[in-house]
Parts: structure tokens; C-alpha cells; sequence
């Protein structure tokens, strides 16, 4: 099956703040800042890589104005960083709406073989990264009083056992329940915390940490034949951050269309 038609933008987000990491590059984090901008929002974009978020800011700047985007670098397993991160966008856009927790680090190694590092670093980037973010979202959002939405990016491999990918996966596992508890604390000061849990989503850093047999078994598993394009996971995560989902909180919304 063919990838189907992109869908233009239609004001979901008009007038609203928000704040992407890992939103440099060709993957989730970047079609999401393009999704946000063309549904009228305003956006802070955060990522470890500084010249790629530097090309990609000059790229949404000339295409939907200064004024509408921002950026800085954040490497989210930084506390200061992150602080620095939310700071900022408060600062350029006068407030702060939305947080879209996209920073995430996989890798393929067997149990047996991984080493204690190659755990903590997924770890820290996956998991303890939503963790600084989330709560740093939280603050600002509860200390504004007006709302706003939290949209986390979890994994269908949070759910679905996967040789090689014991780290990724308890780290998936853990935003999910992490977004879960957090939903039940935000929702008495009117903040929404959801997570999306795509499938197989293709871009340039999955091509590096995977192994093309592996990919192809993968792909060969979805419904359709192919892999999703980054933005449409980013069409969801639009969906769980306007009104359309307002009474959606606590929800891990899977991407996918594999075989039952």
C-alpha cells in the first residue's frame, strides 16, 4: 500500500505555546513542529544537536515567520538544560500550552551481551528524560493555571516483547506508566497527559541503530506493508493536543497497524 495523501493543517492549535524536544531532523519530534506550525501554533523546539536544530529553526522560521518559532539547544538528561528549555520558551511566547515529549534513544543489543552503560543511556534519555520534562511541564502548567496538555512518546514495544530491545522496551514501559500516574495528578489543576505508541515510524536515526533485516521483518509485519511516515504519528499527537481529545487523559494511544 501506497503512503497515503498528507493532510494539510487546519487551525487545531491556533494561538497556542508549545515546547517539542528532539524536534531537530527528519523524525517524529521535527514532523510534529511542522504539524504544530501549520495548525496555527506557536513553537519552542529542543534538541541535543545543536547545528541540526539550528538548520531546522532557520528552515520553520523562513516558512512561518520568527515570531512563531523558537529554539534551544537541551540535552534532556540535563536538569538545567531542560529547566533552561522551558524558561526560554515562557519567555519567547509569553506562556506555555503544550509539551510534547519526543526525546528517545534506542539501540539493539541482546540481554545477555548489553552492558550496564548501554542501559543507563537509554534509560536516562527515555525514560528519566520524560520524567525531567514531564515534571518540568507540570510546574509551568499548574503554576499558569489555564491548562494544557501533555502529549508523551512511548512505543508499542512498551507492550510487545522484542528481542534486542530489553532497554527501549522497560523505558517505553516505564512513559507509559509514567504518563498514566501523571494524568491522575495533573487532572486536578485541568492539565491532559497522554503518550502515543507508535509501531514503526521510519527515519535516518532508526536506518543507524537497526539493522535493515530487521527492518524489513518489521515492515513485513504491518497490516499495510509499509512503515508510517513520521507525520502521521505527528497527525495523533495533533489530535491528543487540541480540544478534539478533551476528554482524554491517562491514554496510550497506539500508531500502528500490525497484525493482530
Amino acid at each position: 500500500m501506497s503512503a497515503p495523501q498528507y493532510i494539510p493543517g487546519h487551525g487545531l492549535l491556533t494561538g497556542r505555546t508549545a515546547v517539542i524536544t528532539a524536534a531537530a531532523g527528519a523524525g517524529i519530534g521535527g514532523a510534529t513542529a511542522r504539524k504544530f506550525l501549520e495548525e496555527g501554533a506557536r513553537v519552542t523546539l529542543g534538541d541535543a544537536h545543536a547545528r541540526r536544530l539550528g538548520e531546522t529553526e532557520q528552515t520553520l522560521v523562513d516558512e512561518f515567520g520568527a515570531e512563531r518559532v523558537t529554539s534551544l539547544p537541551c540535552d534532556v538528561t540535563d536538569e538545567t538544560q531542560v529547566q533552561a528549555l522551558f524558561a526560554h520558551a515562557e519567555q519567547a511566547h509569553g506562556g506555555l500550552d503544550i509539551v510534547v515529549n519526543n526525546a528517545g534513544l534506542g539501540g539493539t543489543a541482546e540481554l545477555t551481551e548489553m552492558t550496564d552503560a548501554q542501559w543507563s543511556t537509554v534509560l536516562d534519555v527515555t525514560l528519566n528524560g520524560t520524567f525531567r520534562c514531564t515534571r518540568a511541564a507540570l510546574r509551568s502548567l499548574r503554576a499558569a493555571g489555564r491548562g494544557g496538555v501533555v502529549v508523551n512518546n512511548a512505543s508499542v514495544v512498551g507492550w510487545r516483547a522484542q528481542s534486542g530491545q530489553a532497554h527501549y522496551a522497560a523505558a517505553k514501559a516505564g512513559v507509559m506508566a509514567l504518563t498514566r500516574c501523571a494524568a491522575v495528578e495533573a487532572a486536578g489543576y485541568g492539565v491532559r497527559v497522554n503518550a502515543v505508541a507508535p509501531s514503526l515510524a521510519m527515519h535516518p536515526h532508526l536506518v543507524k541503530v537497526t539493522s535493515a533485516e530487521l527492518l524489513d521483518e518489521l515492515t513485513r509485519k504491518e497490516a499495510f506493508g509499509r512503515y508510517a511516515e513520521p507525520w502521521e504519528v505527528a497527525n495523533v499527537i495533533v489530535f491528543l493536543a487540541s480540544g478534539y481529545s478533551s476528554y482524554m487523559t491517562g491514554e496510550v494511544v497506539p500508531v500502528g497497524s500490525q497484525h493482530a
